[in-house]
């Protein structure tokens, strides 16, 4: 059996069951290989005392320090995540809470592998954790993992020298590779890992049926992503707004959202553009479903599972030119890679309407993507740097 500790700071619990989501169902996948054991580490960010018993910090700190999630034990310990440090101080924080907990688990679960699934600050407390108890070590990126932590001053050279140290690394797409071996990560250390996607619950629907519970006529968008100004929401609002016969509906939440409520109502938009908040992810299905094209205007991302839920929906996508949207629309079918700029949008979705592509053909561009593919490639990963590692 290969045992896995897989390490995320990324991974859904009672607070938050929208979060993570992607590297819960990889992580669900990989542990239900028959040749595989698995327990998972969720660390919790917490600001200094009093401010983590406050807000939404309050509500983490309430949660068990272990727990049965989803049939795999899911521990939970925090680490110090000081306001106003840029994350210049994660990853000591990090290692430190970590190093007793995984000294704890190795006295029952001798894990081979730590599966770190994001790059910051998984990743290089990944790596000094193999370090400590003489395992290898992967590490998955994903986005802005990359695009973000990568870049800034006080964390990026953590993260690169993590991507070198590492035994093994992932990427989604072979964009982000290619991103990644430009900050100096070695490119024969890189495999690109791509997402999965639950091909029995993302189906095409009955459009117009879909559309009238949702109390829409005409033509509908839908943008799926947290309220943030990278995912670049404002901008379909903008392209939307040329685009009289359409509406658009937003999934997401997020510190954004009065800005873009200000703008909604600025442009006269309040009975076309609607703010759902967040939607659970298993509600998603049926309103990608019922829209004629999904956009996502995101200055950057790696390979967004948003993008391939759409096709497998038979929903077309508009995005830019970012990560590996060249990897996912192949085909005129699978919707239109444009400018990032209202009008770049206003042409793309007008476009993608005026064809009217059968469902059947945009679900194809989404069956290149399944988790039987996923978990299989990262049990080869994963398994083949145990083998290098005692070899």
């Amino acid at each position: 059996m290969l045992r896995v500790l897989t390490l995320s700071t990324l991974f859904p619990d009672a607070t938050r069951r929208n979060f993570g989501v992607f590297v819960e169902r990889q992580t669900l996948g990989l542990a239900a290989h028959p040749r595989v054991e698995l327990r998972v580490v969720a660390p919790l960010g917490l600001p200094p005392f009093p401010l983590a018993l406050t807000g939404r910090h309050a509500a983490l700190a309430r949660l068990p320090l272990g727990e049965q999630w989803k049939g795999i034990d899911v521990y939970r310990p925090r680490f110090l995540n000081v306001p106003g440090t840029a994350g210049r101080f994660h990853v000591g924080a990090l290692t430190r809470s970590l190093r007793p907990v995984l000294a704890n688990i190795r006295r029952d679960f001798a894990f081979d592998v730590i599966d770190a699934s994001f790059f910051f600050p998984d990743g290089p407390a990944a790596v000094a954790m193999g370090k400590a108890f003489g395992v290898p070590v992967s590490i998955k990126a994903r986005g802005s993992d990359i695009h973000h932590w990568g870049m800034a001053a006080a964390t990026g050279g953590q993260v690169r020298a993590a991507g070198r140290d590492a035994d093994g690394v992932l990427a989604v797409s072979a964009a982000m590779k290619r991103d990644m071996v430009a900050i100096g990560m070695p490119a024969d250390r890189i495999r690109v890992h791509r997402t999965g996607v639950d091909l029995g619950r993302f189906v095409p629907r009955d459009r117009h049926a879909a559309k009238a519970a949702l109390k829409v006529a005409g033509a509908l968008v839908v943008s799926n992503g947290a309220l943030i100004d990278r995912k670049g929401h404002d901008i379909v609002i903008d392209a939307v707004a040329a685009l009289p016969n359409a509406t658009l509906l937003i999934a997401g939440e997020g510190p954004y959202r009065g800005a873009l409520e200000t703008k909604i109502a600025a442009l006269g938009l309040e009975d076309r553009v609607r703010l759902l908040g967040a939607v659970p992810h298993g509600e998603m299905a049926d309103l990608l479903g019922a829209a004629d094209v999904m956009a996502l205007a995101s200055v950057n991302e790696g390979l967004a599972n948003a993008w391939v839920e759409a096709l497998a929906c038979g929903t077309p996508i508009v995005v830019p030119d970012v990560g590996g949207a060249a990897e996912v629309v192949t085909e005129r079918a699978y919707g239109r890679i444009v400018g990032r700029s209202a009008a770049g949008f206003a042409s793309g979705i007008a476009a993608v309407i005026a064809d009217r592509t059968p469902s059947a053909q945009v679900r194809a561009g989404a069956e290149r993507f399944t988790w039987e593919a996923n978990t299989a490639g990262l049990y080869e990963h994963l398994s083949g740097l145990v083998a290098q590692y005692r070899g």
